[in-house]
């Protein structure tokens, strides 16, 4: 369990970071009260966690010897795929996912005509973050880890990772947003996909 823990709570802190539900959160708190906001995008991460937890335990009751190949293939693919997206990464193209976060939360709020009730603000938070996580890297990456680890330990591990993401977003995203370079996280995280592509190669199938 401690190391299904350890696995969640690292992939989830070091990929969400500079990612584009990270910015969502930056630009909300940003626009309305940071408590509320916070409530929304932890509550929607919270349930995708549990939602991609309980795809990868279907999904475990395939053969062991399938589920570890296809875990091993997915970790490869996306760190391979992280490091080539980080290579061609410019100073130009260093703040698209601010952009695509910033346009996604202005047709929400268009939509919304301006409704600045709690309820429209936590509705606004959990739907942004939802929809922008859903297929995201890190649901399918919780996803293969659930398939061949500790359930229980994967959803904690993970859910916290992403409040400590939330949390420095709500809190000092107005300080950091500018200073995160998407190019070296989106690095980072490829070489996190990488390691665990080579610790999945050498457990026992």
């Amino acid at each position: 369990m401690l190391t299904a823990f350890t696995a969640g709570l690292m992939l989830i802190t070091i990929s969400e970071l500079g990612d584009k539900t990270f910015f969502i959160a930056v630009i909300l708190s940003m626009r309305h009260s940071r408590k509320l906001v916070f409530v929304g995008v932890i509550g929607a991460l919270a349930a995708m966690t549990i939602l991609s937890v309980a795809i990868g335990q279907l999904i475990a009751f395939l053969p062991k010897i399938y589920t570890h190949y296809a875990s091993i293939g997915l970790f490869l693919f996306f760190g391979i795929k992280l490091l080539y997206d980080a290579s061609r990464m410019t100073a130009k193209t260093d703040g698209k996912v601010v952009q695509e976060a910033e346009k996604a939360i202005d047709v929400s709020e268009n939509n919304l005509k301006n409704s600045n009730t709690n309820l429209a603000i936590l509705l606004e938070s959990f739907i942004l973050t939802f929809l922008a996580e859903w297929g995201d890297r890190t649901q399918i990456a919780t996803v293969t880890l659930a398939a061949s680890n500790n359930a229980t330990g994967v959803t904690v591990g993970a859910i916290i990772g992403h409040a400590i993401c939330t949390i420095i977003a709500v809190l000092g995203g107005r300080l950091i947003a500018g200073r995160i370079s998407e190019r070296m996280v989106t690095a980072i995280g490829g070489f996190l996909f990488l390691i665990f592509a080579v610790v999945a190669i050498f457990e026992k199938t």
